[in-house]
């Protein structure tokens, strides 16, 4: 019997093992799918290896570093995409030293290749009467127009991520009071957020002309489609947010320095929970997260409630009185002259 090697292990990995044990979703498995395809770019045309040649005794710890080091210099991958590149990679040699541990020792070395650290960044997010002013931009007065602002409202009151609100169905919509959406988040992990009035009220009315395929059940059409009735793109989503966002940055009526994304109506739902005093557990489970460390994010980067909180518990020392005129001093004064001179 051919003894097992590279292509198998990887066609098992992506269409067995990840979908079957690890419950891995759609977009895992394609991004790392993705991962392997950019690695084979690399050793084709940096260490002129075909494909077909590839087997796993090819594969080092100085390979993958090579590799990670093409990622960011040639294809000038941000560290955190890098990162992201290794993880995957490190998943499936874990799943080869349990397929075949007479391969543990060169999987052993893999797995020690090290994540390189990210410099820490601040959430970037709108204030409150600044995404007020941004989901006030669709007038609603069109079809589309009004597909986009029930779109942005249900963005942002959700804080889902883009492609859970691309996969948002009309079964996982609740209308009936509590007024309840159904995500399908990472890993298909499903969560229930509530909706408030106003983005309730909008739903309403927007179900109420909706339009419905024929052979396809009622509930099973998705919310937001495009003009041949089939979900919205990730594009697609950018690109109606960046059709309301970006005539605000260029009027400065929207004084931000980064891009307006769906990622930002998220980071803006969580600082707003956050500011309102809602408990950093509760937007845990809102946001989808496994753990606080992941939500904590939100609460070191807000420094409105820094503000506050030193307001709060600070006693000024400082004294009140007039700062005395320094000029007047005509010893300090003579200093000065004596050491410029």
């Amino acid at each position: 019997m051919k003894k097992a090697d590279f292509p198998t292990y990887l066609t098992s990995f992506l269409t067995k093992y990840l979908p079957g044990q690890k419950n891995a979703s759609p977009n895992t498995i394609a991004s790392y799918a993705i991962t392997f395809k950019l690695l084979f770019s690399f050793m084709e045309d940096k260490k002129s290896i075909k494909t077909d040649r590839i087997k796993l005794e090819t594969f080092d710890q100085q390979l993958i570093t090579e590799y990670l080091e093409w990622l960011e210099t040639t294809r000038n991958c941000s560290i955190s995409t890098r990162n992201q590149r290794l993880v995957a990679v490190h998943s499936f040699f874990r799943y080869v030293q349990k397929q075949s541990p007479e391969n543990m020792e060169r999987c052993q070395k893999i797995l020690n290749v090290p994540y390189k650290k990210v410099p820490k960044t601040i959430v970037p997010y709108l204030m409150e009467d600044e995404m007020k002013l941004l989901l006030a931009q669709p007038d609603g007065k069109t079809k589309n127009s009004f597909r986009d602002k029930v779109l942005l409202s249900v963005l942002y009151d959700s804080a889902a991520r883009v492609q859970e609100l691309i996969d948002i169905k009309l079964n996982h919509i609740r209308i009936p009071a509590p007024a309840i959406l159904t995500l399908h988040g990472k890993g298909n992990k499903v969560r229930q957020v509530p909706i408030m009035e106003s983005t309730k009220q909008l739903l309403v009315a927007y179900l109420e002309t909706f339009e419905y395929n024929q052979g396809v059940s009622k509930r099973e059409h998705f919310l937001f489609t495009n003009q041949r009735n089939s979900p919205l793109s990730r594009w697609g989503i950018s690109h109606i947010i960046s059709k309301y966002a970006i005539p605000l940055q260029k009027t400065r009526r929207l004084n931000t320095d980064f891009p307006i994304t769906a990622h930002i109506f998220r980071h803006s739902k969580s600082m707003h929970m956050l500011h309102a005093g809602v408990n950093l557990i509760y937007i845990r489970d809102f946001l989808g997260h496994v753990d606080c460390n992941t939500t904590e994010i939100y609460a070191r980067a807000s420094t409105e409630m820094k503000r506050k909180a030193i307001e709060a518990l600070y006693v000024d020392i400082l004294p009140e009185e007039k700062t005395p005129e320094w000029t007047a001093d005509s010893d300090l004064m003579e200093f000065l002259n004596s050491i410029s001179r």
